[in-house]
């Protein structure tokens, strides 16, 4: 991931889903000038400014894949296999059905 962000940019990071172990090369990260971010909990403020920066376009939440709701379990298992950059996105059917 680091190696497609640009110079200055920022990796922030609020889980660790893949595990406790990761590859760095250092190189890349101090070359690049970038900056790791770590976060456990967040001020009030932060999810509402987010919320902010999505519906003004200045930041887009990267998204691996989209599934029918329906089709969750599919997902899940999916989701396990640790494969995918980016969120899956479950998509309700439409009201009424």
């Amino acid at each position: 991931m680091l190696k497609v962000l640009r110079r200055g940019g920022r990796y922030v990071s609020s889980g660790a889903i893949g595990g406790p172990l990761v590859t760095l090369d250092l190189r890349t990260f101090y070359l690049k000038d970038l900056r790791l971010i770590g976060c456990t909990a967040w001020d009030e403020p932060v999810f509402p400014n987010l919320v902010g920066y999505i519906e003004r376009g200045e930041i887009r939440p990267l998204i691996a894949k989209t599934f029918p709701l329906e089709r969750i379990a599919d997902a899940q298992r999916e989701f396990l296999q640790k494969q995918h950059v980016g969120n899956f996105v479950l998509i309700p059917p439409p009201a009424g059905h």
